[in-house]
């Protein structure tokens, strides 16, 4: 039998510094000086971003409360997952809950914990927090009109192809309507 953490030690690679590039609100860029098992060396670049919290919330008809936004970055028209980054000393599920309400003008009912995920592993410390709301009340229109061009219910039956077809393309918002998809909640 291998011992699992000796080996594991073995593949382990070694950071011998990393320094500050840049350093803002929302990420923090460095450079990591690394060294792999077999002894080579090389520098590497990291990002550090805050947390983010995101919703998957399910409302009647298999329908599924998305926003429709274009991403600069892509230069991309998107469906998305409400959500935003988590603020110092807040609670996730906290976070989840208020952007949902602030994006999409619904407040979410029944939440619970559903995923956590990090989109780039390999480069950056990006963890994402999905959470999962059975229905959402309608409480008004959206306070922030920079967030969405539009809300809408999509039906969940509709996600594959709109994954399929790149109209939604963000890592947590695909985890999260495929986690729905293949665990249907109870």
């Amino acid at each position: 039998m291998v011992d699992e953490r000796r080996s594991a030690e073995v593949t382990r690679w070694t950071i011998h510094g990393e320094r500050l590039v840049d350093d803002t609100r929302r990420l923090r860029l460095s450079i990591a000086s690394v060294e792999l098992p077999d002894g080579v060396t090389f520098e590497q670049y990291v990002l550090r971003v805050p947390k983010a919290a995101m919703m998957v919330v399910l409302g009647d008809q298999d329908r599924v409360l998305m926003m429709w936004r274009h991403r600069f970055i892509i230069d991309k028209w998107v469906w998305e997952l409400p959500g935003g980054y988590v603020d110092p000393d807040e609670d996730p599920l906290i976070t989840a809950t208020r952007e949902v309400e602030e994006e999409t003008g619904w407040r979410p009912r029944h939440v619970r914990p559903l995923v956590s995920l990090q989109p780039m592993v390999g480069s950056a410390d990006a963890e994402n927090l999905l959470f999962l709301a059975m229905g959402a009340d309608h409480v008004g229109n959206p306070p922030d009109i920079n967030e969405a061009e539009r809300i809408a219910w999509i039906p969940l039956a509709s996600v594959r192809n709109r994954i399929a077809s790149g109209e939604i393309v963000g890592a947590a918002s695909q985890v999260g309507l495929l986690h729905v998809l293949a665990f249907p909640p109870q």
